[in-house]
């Protein structure tokens, strides 16, 4: 895979926080770097003449295969010792290796991004500067690059605040579910056990899903109904926002 650096800004990068979810588990799509066999978040450089918006669904795509990434910038990471801390950083402006990398070492400062993906639609692949791309478990995760731990941490704090003025699930389901599939998806969300009749009677006041006549196969004789989002009422939920917290 070729590189040219010529190509990007120097002192701006991109983290993306990639959430699936899958058997019941909230999963963060990770890279393993060569050489050092340490795990990052999927990231890249923003080119000359692009947008961050662009740069990061750029990104996303060349690492999930997915067009129309459903994607929200929710903070900037700024310390100016972050890239000392890079391991891919130093392998690359090490001498002996290609002087046009050098600026790897001086500082970066990065914009995190946090994208919400159907688990199956994606096609986990490595990019230049890793061997591996691959889903893992959110609690399972161990310690990464730079400040990428905190990257996740703060985008998962701000997907919960989300979940209090906006719907989440279109992105991360099966166009039809269950209501226990879509109230786990929440619980896992929010770290927190939420009561069945509560959940079912808010969720339902929103109008943003549509009750199917077809329950769940091969579960049990009552098994639960299908639904799917209604989307007309999703998209203006999430401009218009939602009332109440969980």
């Amino acid at each position: 895979m070729y590189f040219e650096t010529k190509e990007f800004l120097k002192h701006i990068s991109i983290d993306s926080v990639v959430f699936g979810f899958h058997e019941n588990q909230l999963k963060v799509l990770l890279l393993r770097m060569k050489k050092t066999n340490e795990w990052a978040l999927p990231g890249g450089f923003v080119k000359k003449q692009e947008t961050l918006e662009k740069a990061a669904s750029r990104v996303l795509k060349e690492r999930t295969g997915l067009n129309d990434i459903f994607l929200k910038q929710f903070s900037v990471f700024s310390d100016p010792n972050r890239s000392r801390k890079n391991p891919a950083a130093k392998e690359l402006s090490d001498p002996g290796s290609n002087s046009s990398f050098a600026w790897f070492s001086n500082r970066f400062i990065s914009v995190g991004y946090y994208a919400l993906v159907n688990f199956s639609q994606v096609e986990p692949t490595p990019d230049f500067f890793s061997d591996r791309c691959e889903w893992q478990s959110i609690d399972e995760i161990d310690r990464l690059i730079i400040d990428h731990n905190q990257i996740i941490n703060k985008a998962l704090e701000t997907l919960r605040l989300q979940l209090n003025y906006q719907p989440i699930g279109y992105n991360l389901l099966p166009p039809k579910f269950t209501m226990p599939q879509l109230q786990k998806l929440y619980e896992t969300l929010l770290g927190k056990t939420l009561d069945r009749r509560n959940f079912q009677r808010k969720i339902l006041s929103y109008k943003i899903l549509n009750k199917l006549d077809e329950r769940k196969t091969g579960g049990a004789h009552k098994a639960p109904y299908l639904y799917e989002f209604n989307l007309e009422n999703y998209q203006k939920a999430l401009q218009n926002g939602l009332y109440g917290g969980w």
